[in-house]
């Protein structure tokens, strides 16, 4: 597992590609638990608010996975 600079520590990621809505085409790190990529992420928008998204797919594999907006937060 990996450390944040705070040293928490940081289970496996995979890159969540942002399908659409208003942070489309953009890359994040999404945490992977009990080995599945995470079925919603919260992602921050350059205007302060939070953008929610969820797996396109729910079968997806490999070292990332697609997320298709939901709503702001």
């Amino acid at each position: 597992m990996a450390r944040t600079d705070a040293g928490q520590e940081v289970g496996t990621t995979i890159t969540a590609a942002l399908d659409d809505g208003p942070l489309r085409g953009q890359r994040v790190e999404a945490q992977v638990i009990e080995g599945r990529p995470s079925s919603t992420i919260d992602v921050p928008a350059d205007d302060g608010s939070t953008c929610r998204y969820c797996l396109a797919q729910w079968t997806q594999s490999g070292p990332s996975a697609v997320y298709t907006f939901l709503y702001r937060v």
